[in-house]
């Protein structure tokens, strides 16, 4: 369905794809993977021709779709076989309501009214979209938005589907689902899926095969276990495989369970020796923790959050320790983000108090004294970028932060190295610029940081460079408050785990307690080798060498 013939494509005259060549099959579900900024866009863009006849650049080899040269069928030429769910679900709305949108490619097609009433009854119930039917597109969460844009593509029945991060807006219970339809739509219809995808834990053991790009855009195509064996991202479960020198190398929980018992056994004689206790050791602390007895830096007291007839948060009391790191979870729509919002003082708020340490309210602060105290880097990382250029971005934030020239683009390169700093921002990948944003909103040191979805569109090398950021300011005394639906960074950067559920407070506990036992926000290593309490691979490398240091020398 898809072929790439020695493709290659050049943005003023840097190559960010180089010679691929590949095939897509009829019914195969395709995994693109690779680093930040390595191509991946650009590699969808070509399998449905936006690229180059929307983005510029130069494109020369040959690529085929359902049998039809891009070089002379233009997007429009394609829209019968071919269906495309980008990176931003906003940016492809045309309409103001959920069911319109749905509609809307049909009515472009001609399809029937009658088959339209039909076609959208199933994708509202295949997406679990059927509450938000009569709902305004503007007033659903980003989760929320990216299931209608899915949606609407799906309306329209394409041969073949191209969807760059489907799931990186989506909580873990939506992103299975959405996973499954996609599988489904793969097994029982014949579709031809080309997916990218950051979150590969996700996503990996649904994958006939994958294309896997290095940072200078070279591609290898292959079977998932072989391609990914060698890849410079892989999912916790391929990383622990490697660790432990599985062979076969697993891609799903299924499968690692039934190799880890000897792992098992192993990490919990780790932990035991670690705990200097016997075979009953427990989990590590969590850095994420706040030193005892640590003073509250940001306090909210019956936060209520109202918009019209939604009562998006309920009565919420939360207090923020300087030092530690907190992780805000929940379903899409649980009121993650105006809760975000209304602690900044930036948003709404229809009840309760925000406090700081002397008393004042976030709200009653001045911009340029604001992002010193309680910074928010919204879900959608746009709103903070205005400039013309990266460079002048991060010049600017140095300045209105008055830090020191290069502070900025210092903590841009950390996160995503290489970004051209002549480049504007909008035409960053979707990771580049919400890396821009992070590293706008650090650039003042943030007494309080607010990250919203800080991780979507970030390779796991990006995440790891996140995680020491953010550990550093921790350990400054700073606090942040992270609304995340990645329980792979939460596990790895949070100590402690507030879990919304209809816009209450259901949980409020240590992040090895929340995330260990949940079916839902287990992380991968949790769920291949539990009941021992250990999260990430770090965790198991950890117990490992204590294991071994407690042996002593053979």
């Amino acid at each position: 369905m898809i072929e790439f013939r020695d493709v290659t494509v050049s943005y003023t005259g840097t190559p960010a794809l180089r010679e691929a060549s590949f095939t897509v099959g009829e019914g195969e579900l395709c995994l693109v993977v690779g680093p930040t900024g390595s191509g991946k866009s650009t590699l969808l863009g070509a399998a449905c021709a936006r690229v180059p006849h929307f983005s510029g650049g130069l494109l020369s080899g040959t690529v085929l779709v359902a049998g039809r040269d891009t070089r002379d069928h233009l997007p429009r030429d394609l829209a019968d076989v071919v269906g495309v769910v980008g990176q931003d679900p906003l940016a492809s709305f045309v309409t103001d309501s959920v069911e319109e949108e749905l509609a809307f490619a049909m009515e472009q097609l001609g399809v029937a009214p009658a088959l339209m009433r039909k076609r959208v009854e199933e994708v509202l119930d295949l997406l679990g979209l059927a509450p938000l039917r009569g709902r305004a597109l503007a007033d659903l969460s980003g989760g929320e938005q990216q299931r209608v844009a899915i949606g609407a593509v799906l309306t329209a029945q394409p041969r073949i589907l191209v969807l760059d991060e489907p799931t990186s807006a989506l909580d873990p219970g939506a992103a299975e689902d959405v996973l499954a339809a996609l599988t489904r739509l793969v097994h029982d219809s014949g579709i031809t899926v080309l997916l990218a995808e950051h979150r590969l834990e996700r996503v990996v053991q649904f994958a006939d095969s994958v294309i896997s790009l290095t940072p200078d855009g070279v591609a290898a195509a292959g079977a998932p276990a072989a391609v990914l064996a060698h890849s410079s991202v892989a999912p916790p479960v391929v990383e622990l495989g490697r660790l432990a020198n599985w062979d076969p190398l697993p891609l799903s929980v299924r499968d690692a369970r039934r190799v880890a018992g000897p792992l098992r056994e192993r990490v919990r004689d780790g932990l035991a020796a670690a705990a200097g206790t016997t075979r009953a050791g427990a989990p590590k602390d969590r850095a994420g923790r706040p030193p005892s007895g640590a003073a509250a830096k940001l306090v909210a007291d019956g936060l209520h959050v109202r918009y019209g007839a939604t009562h998006a948060v309920r009565g919420v009391d939360l207090a923020l320790p300087a030092g530690e790191v907190v992780a805000l979870m929940g379903r899409n729509g649980s009121g993650k983000s105006s809760l975000l919002w209304a602690l900044s003082g930036r948003g709404r708020r229809s009840g309760g108090t925000v406090t700081l340490p002397d008393g004042t309210d976030p709200a009653e602060l001045t911009p340029a004294v604001a992002r010193r105290e309680v910074a928010l880097v919204p879900q959608a990382p746009s709103d903070l970028l205005y400039l013309p250029t990266v460079a002048a971005e991060c010049a600017a934030a140095d300045e209105q932060a008055a830090a020191g020239a290069g502070t900025t683009a210092s903590i841009l390169d950390s996160l995503t190295p290489g970004i051209d700093a002549a480049r504007h921002p909008r035409d960053l990948s979707e990771g580049q610029r919400l890396a821009l944003a992070v590293a706008v909103q650090l650039a003042a040191t943030p007494r309080v940081l607010l990250l919203d979805e800080p991780t979507r569109g970030l390779d796991y090398t990006a995440k790891a460079h996140l995680v020491a950021a953010l550990d550093e300011l921790r350990a400054g005394g700073h606090t942040i408050l992270v609304a995340s639906h990645d329980v792979e960074f939460v596990a790895r950067v949070a100590g402690r785990v507030v879990l919304l559920a209809e816009g209450e407070v259901v949980a409020d506990a240590p992040a090895e307690e929340v995330l260990r036992d949940s079916p839902t926000f287990a992380p991968q290593v949790a769920k291949i080798l539990a009941p021992v309490g250990v999260l990430t691979v770090a965790d198991v490398r950890e117990a490992l060498a204590a294991g071994a240091a407690a042996e002593g020398p053979p």
